[in-house]
């Protein structure tokens, strides 16, 4: 019988000044209690209006172009070879249960306006064009490369029937030459298979430290992702020190009490000893960094994991329903800016992974 990759769903909210806000939770099919992967994705952002997409599978005559349009914005960016044929793709799944879905961190600011895929692009390029996982980070690698990637710091989820991966993309920092051509496009990053058994999660904060250089089982990685950071200037130390989120996104207290405290919120609820962790999450103690992946106390239903989407901290020091926005309705909804101001003081409400603001999940 074919073990099935289950998407689950439901709502979240805007970072800490952060607009393409997103959170993906993980867990692996060993953690499962059906012996299936399941992911989550949530877009936050009231601007966007969600829609089911649906690419049929379809054949193309040799030589066909694609054209590629930014995901965001609808823009232009140009045209790529078009490959013989393409797999049905419905939302983020495609025919072969290939998933993937996406948190953008920013990171270092090195966009290039000469590319020609975007983060988006490259999720529905591979999801037409890929059976696996590794196939899609292959196929990922490969066209920001030869086409430059066109977009801000990105975590992807990556997920099929058998493995789940979590990959971190950065742009290079532009180089342009008298014509305006970029001579150092493409992308750096780094990929890392969540072990089977382990639940994971990121959003909108790289979370991959450091890259396991001889174990292309479970890690791969872009072969300049150190030498790149030597040549603009953000790294010196050794092969063996390198941290991709410390060189491309490093913390900060913004980054983990609005980012990587969603993910501290999922473990706690389903991990022991995440506790030694609160501190950190609540940015506080930004040395003692929570592991990529734990291990859950059992294995998790698909509608436990909908329910977690529906976080808003109950239970933790940062409880949205306790705070002083809850008013005496106990209401753990804030609307945007986070940030506000009182009597001369600024504040920022807590960013959990529920918000009123999703602008489409799964």
């Amino acid at each position: 019988m074919k073990r099935k990759l289950i998407l689950s769903s439901f709502m979240l909210i805007a970072g800490i000044s952060y607009s393409p806000a997103c959170t993906n939770l993980i867990v692996t099919k060993g953690a499962s209690a059906d012996g299936s992967n399941i992911i989550t994705y949530a877009a936050d952002s009231h601007q966007l209006y969600g829609f089911l997409n649906y690419m049929p599978a379809a054949d193309y005559p040799e030589g066909a172009m694609m054209s590629v349009y930014e995901w965001d914005t609808g823009r232009y960016l140009g045209e790529i070879p078009q490959v013989r044929h393409t797999y049905a793709v419905v939302g983020n799944m495609n025919e072969h249960q290939l998933t993937i879905g996406e948190t953008t961190y920013g990171g270092r600011e090195y966009i290039d306006s000469t590319a020609m895929v975007d983060y988006g692009s490259l999720i529905y390029i591979a999801l037409q064009r890929c059976r696996t996982a590794r196939e899609a980070i292959a196929l990922i690698d490969g066209l920001m490369q030869k086409y430059g990637y066109a977009s801000e710091g990105e975590s992807f989820s990556i997920s099929d029937p058998e493995e789940v991966w979590i990959m971190d993309i950065i742009g290079k920092a532009p180089k342009y030459d008298k014509k305006g051509k970029n001579t150092n496009k493409g992308a750096v990053w780094v990929a890392k298979r969540i072990p089977d058994g382990y639940i994971s999660g990121h959003a909108n904060q790289s979370r991959i430290s450091k890259i396991d250089f001889n174990d292309p089982d479970n890690c791969l990685y872009a072969a300049d992702v150190i030498s790149q950071a030597r040549k603009q200037g953000i790294y010196e130390g050794s092969d063996a020190d390198f941290s991709f989120c410390d060189v491309y996104n490093p913390l900060d207290f913004g980054t983990v009490r609005g980012c990587d405290a969603r993910v501290w919120a999922w473990f706690n609820r389903f991990a022991d000893g995440m506790e030694e962790y609160t501190d950190y999450a609540m940015g506080y103690n930004l040395a003692k960094r929570m592991p990529l992946y734990v291990k859950p106390t059992h294995r998790i239903s698909v509608k436990e994991v909908a329910d977690m989407m529906r976080d808003h901290y109950e239970g933790t020091p940062m409880d949205m329903t306790t705070d002083i926005g809850a008013g005496g309705s106990h209401s753990p909804y804030r609307w945007r800016p986070m940030e506000f101001e009182y009597e001369g003081h600024s504040y920022v409400n807590e960013r959990a992974i529920a918000t009123q603001q999703t602008g489409w999940w799964f």
